[in-house]
């Protein structure tokens, strides 16, 4: 603490040169990988020495002011928001039009750590104009890093928008987004997925805009792409959007989404296979042609398999899927279910603790007896 109060100090010195080496010790401070004293930096009372910093007429100690007030807020919740506290959010939405690119740059980052924390400084910037001044960074020629920081901070804007005025302000991200989405950086490109995801939770009419952007065929593909995170995405925001209308759903149907799933089903990594069959569960509870479409793609036995071998979630992911498909398909439907031994599995869910679920074994397996039994009156 004694290094911090001398820093302190040497900040508040009026030689430029020792203000600006003294912001750099903060930084570095910061900085450090493991543990870094961001707790101790606030409490020495160096923040509003940095937001101060923000408003001079210097580059140099509008960037090393901006960047230790990132590393900041990259904290807790409760450390980002001793940065909004102390003033600093207007003063960075000030340095987006900054001349100086790096200084933009820094101010981006460190407001998209604070708005990825704090959902009232997020629709504050909003209201302030981020939009904008992002959606001016990503359609004009910038450095790469400088357009990851970007789409990064477009993704965290987008994140619980559960107000349909806050999602209506973000609803000029659509275009670039679409565009960002095919980008060859994967980070840039996961970063617009991961959007495309938070926006899909915005309601039919939001999902409408989204599935009008022509982005649907571009988040299909992205399940077959190597990168984790974009499968990820992805999943999530065809799930999302699936649960909308049954005309949503088919235009997901029409991108080929089916012939994807086979390899969530059987992926070794739990969510995603959660992620799928919740998937499937609402495209099973659909119509006739929707649920006609499962089992064309040969997915069914993938999902009574998970019954006995998946994870406590994902059975009851699938309990939903086997139940829809008794519910809302036809006789063949049922007999198709009956003759992959869909009984046995269904059975052992009785057991599990979980009303609701039984709830639904036992919907299920009354339709199925409902509609099988045709074949024995037969």
């Amino acid at each position: 603490m004694r290094q911090l109060h001398q820093i302190v100090a040497q900040a508040q010195n009026p030689d430029l040169e020792t203000q600006i080496l003294a912001l750099t010790q903060v930084r570095k401070l910061l900085s450090t990988e493991e543990n870094p004293p961001i707790n101790d930096v606030i409490k020495s009372g160096v923040l509003p020495i940095l937001v101060e910093y923000l408003r001079s007429s210097n580059s140099s100690l509008q960037l090393e002011a901006a960047w230790a007030l990132t590393n900041i807020a990259s904290g807790t919740s409760e450390q980002a928001q001793a940065v909004v506290q102390a003033g600093a959010v207007p003063y960075l939405l000030d340095l987006l039009q900054s001349p100086n690119p790096n200084v933009c740059e820094q101010a981006v980052w460190a407001l998209g750590n604070i708005i990825c924390d704090d959902p009232r400084s997020r629709d504050y910037c909003i209201q302030s104009g981020i939009v904008e001044s992002l959606l001016k960074f990503a359609t004009s020629e910038i450095p790469l890093n400088f357009l990851r920081n970007v789409i990064w901070a477009i993704d965290n804007l987008c994140k619980n928008s559960d107000s349909s005025s806050t999602r209506e302000a973000l609803v000029p991200f659509l275009p670039v987004l679409t565009v960002l989405i095919h980008h060859k950086d994967t980070d840039i490109l996961v970063n617009a997925a991961s959007a495309f995801c938070h926006l899909t939770e915005g309601g039919n009419e939001q999902t409408q805009l989204i599935i009008d952007s022509g982005v649907v065929k571009r988040l299909v593909e992205l399940l077959g792409h190597p990168e984790v995170g974009a499968q990820t995405a992805a999943l999530k925001a065809i799930g999302n959007i699936v649960t909308g209308t049954s005309e949503q759903t088919q235009i997901v149907l029409e991108n080929g989404v089916l012939n994807m799933m086979e390899n969530f089903l059987t992926n070794s990594r739990k969510k995603m296979t959660k992620e799928a069959v919740s998937f499937l569960s609402n495209i099973t509870s659909g119509n006739k042609t929707q649920v006609q479409a499962v089992i064309d793609a040969n997915l069914i036995p993938l999902v009574i398999n998970l019954l006995d071998r998946g994870n406590a979630e994902t059975r009851k992911k699938a309990a939903w899927v086997i139940s829809n498909v008794a519910v809302n398909g036809t006789v063949e439907h049922a007999l198709y279910m009956v003759d992959h031994n869909v009984i046995p599995s269904f059975c052992k869910l009785l057991s599990i603790h979980d009303t609701r679920v039984v709830q639904v074994v036992l919907d299920g397996l009354n339709n199925i007896l409902k509609k099988a039994g045709v074949r024995t009156e037969s």
